[in-house]
């Protein structure tokens, strides 16, 4: 049975998500705001992959600690954001479809706590290991806490975001618009795409982050492929009966 829908116009629609938007941010400002009283310990976990840090002006140390605070508002909002962005696209879904609210918040949240966690676990700790590798006795690092910061709170985000391809595929394949057979097709152009992706998510030249976000988001194009498959079998069987 297909869900009422609701007769919204686009100034309408626009105002609902203005205020999801709102609800949104207000949710990373007040994660943001409790984060900020453990941002000296965010610092002290977040650099232990870099001997020493340095900030070059009298507000850098401030700032960073605002900018780190934030990241963390946003990685802790994650929840509230896929189920806001839910609700926007809900009026015009089936009624099976408005019950996965629960399952697709839940199981987009884990992706990206689990592509975040890649990230910080195991593609940062080589990154920095390897582009400091390239110093020397007299070429050695002083790196910036605004930079560091910047750098693994890009990445760490990217990573998160492209962890979502299993889930956003989900959806696609359910509501009929992506099949396997799609994909596969555009697996050669697929490959091309993450490539540019890759270098255009990652912060700087450093070819090392790209190629660690481009193997596991291919990895994840494939799994696409299985679970756009698995849905289309369910459909079919579901249309059957």
């Amino acid at each position: 049975m297909v869900k009422e829908l609701k007769q919204m116009g686009f100034l309408e629609h626009l105002e609902e998500l203005r205020g999801r938007i709102i609800k949104s941010l207000v949710s990373i400002i007040l994660f943001s705001i409790v984060a900020y009283f453990f941002s000296e310990k965010l610092i002290d976990f977040v650099s232990k992959p870099i001997p020493e840090l340095y900030f070059m002006s009298p507000t850098e140390a401030f700032a960073t600690r605002i900018k780190l605070s934030l990241i963390a508002g946003i990685i802790a909002s994650v929840p509230v954001i896929f189920y806001h962005l839910w609700q926007f696209v809900v009026p015009g879904l089936f009624e099976r479809e408005v019950k996965l609210v629960v399952p697709v918040v839940l199981s987009s949240t884990i992706f990206f706590l689990i592509g975040a966690t890649f990230c910080f676990l195991l593609v940062l700790p080589l990154s920095m290991k390897i582009l400091l590798g390239f110093g020397t006795s007299k070429l050695k690092p002083m790196i910036r806490i605004g930079d560091y910061i910047s750098f693994i709170g890009y990445l760490t985000l990217a990573f998160g975001a492209v962890f979502e391809l299993p889930v956003i595929s989900y959806f696609l394949g359910k509501l009929g618009i992506v099949t396997p057979q799609t994909l596969i097709k555009g697996r050669k152009y697929a490959v091309v795409g993450i490539l540019i992706l890759a270098a255009a998510l990652t912060p700087g030249p450093d070819v090392f982050s790209q190629l660690m976000l481009a193997g596991p988001l291919y990895f994840l194009y494939e799994v696409s492929i299985v679970v756009v498959r698995i849905v289309q079998k369910k459909k079919k069987g579901e249309e059957q009966e």
